[in-house]
C-alpha cells in the first residue's frame, strides 16, 4: 500500500486564530461528561524517528518501515473516520495521487479499497491562500478558528484525521485542539531533519492510552491530553 502521510512541508501562512484553550476543550463546545462522548474527535498521526524527527532534511522518507500490521492501522484510522483535515500541499499531493488510484484497475484490492475511502471522505483543507487542488468532498477553512473547529466537532460522522502538514499540526497544538495523537515510532535515528515539533511553545503534558509494538520494530503510541 502506497504510504499516506504525504508531504511534511510548512504552509502557506499562519493558520492559528484565537486564544489558545486546554487541550481537547474548545470554546463553544459543551464541556459536560455527556457531552463531551458526542464530539468527533481531531486525531493526528504521523510517523517519527526515535529522535523526534519526521523527515530528513530534505523531505527523505526512506526510513520508513511498512509491513501488514501498519497497513492494517492506516486502513482502521481512515475506515473509522469522518474527515480529513490537511494542509494545501498535502491535500494538493493526496488529490494527485489517490483518486486515479481509487480508479485503477491494475492496483491490488487493498490498495485500491484505501484509495477509495480517502477519496469518498470529507477533505477539510486549511489554507490562507485559497490556492487549493479540486478533490472530490472538499471545503476550506481559511484558518484555524476554535469556535469553528467546535462547530466541526460537533458534526455527524466519524473522526476527523490529520496527516502530513507541520504548520496545521503545530498550530492545532498550539491552540490545544488535538484530542489523540497517534506516533509511529520508527527504530531509527536520524540525527537530523524536519521535526514535530519546534520550540517557542511550553512543554504539553501527555497521558499514555496504548502502546502496540509492530514486527516491523514500528511502536504505534496513542495519547490523549493530561
Amino acid at each position: 500500500m502506497s504510504l499516506p502521510q504525504g508531504d511534511v512541508k510548512l504552509l502557506d501562512a499562519p493558520l492559528a486564530a484565537g486564544p489558545a484553550t486546554h487541550l481537547g476543550r474548545v470554546p463553544g463546545a459543551h464541556h459536560t461528561t455527556r457531552a463531551r462522548t458526542t464530539l468527533r474527535k481531531i486525531v493526528v498521526s504521523m510517523w517519527t524517528t526515535v529522535d523526534g524527527f519526521v523527515a530528513g532534511p530534505d523531505d527523505e522518507m526512506d526510513w520508513l518501515l511498512v509491513d501488514d500490521h501498519l497497513q492494517k492501522y492506516e486502513r482502521a484510522l481512515v475506515d473509522n473516520a469522518g474527515s480529513l483535515m490537511l494542509g494545501r500541499i498535502t491535500h494538493a499531493d493526496f488529490a494527485g495521487h489517490w483518486p486515479s488510484t481509487a480508479q485503477n484497475p491494475d492496483q491490488p484490492d487493498d490498495v485500491r479499497g484505501y484509495a477509495q475511502r480517502l477519496d469518498a471522505l470529507e477533505k477539510i483543507v486549511v489554507s490562507a491562500s485559497g490556492n487549493i487542488a479540486t478533490w472530490t468532498n472538499t471545503r476550506r477553512l481559511a484558518r484555524l478558528d476554535p469556535d469553528e473547529i467546535a462547530e466541526l466537532k460537533r458534526g455527524p460522522g466519524g473522526d476527523i484525521v490529520v496527516y502530513g502538514s507541520l504548520t496545521l499540526i503545530r498550530s492545532l497544538a498550539d491552540l490545544r485542539l488535538i484530542d489523540e495523537l497517534h506516533l509511529l515510532v520508527h527504530p531509527v535515528f536520524l540525527r537530523q531533519g524536519k521535526a514535530l515539533f519546534d520550540g517557542g511553545q511550553p512543554p504539553a503534558r501527555l497521558e499514555l492510552v496504548s502502546a502496540e509494538p509492530f514486527a516491523s520494530g514500528v511502536v504505534l503510541l496513542k495519547y490523549h491530553p493530561a
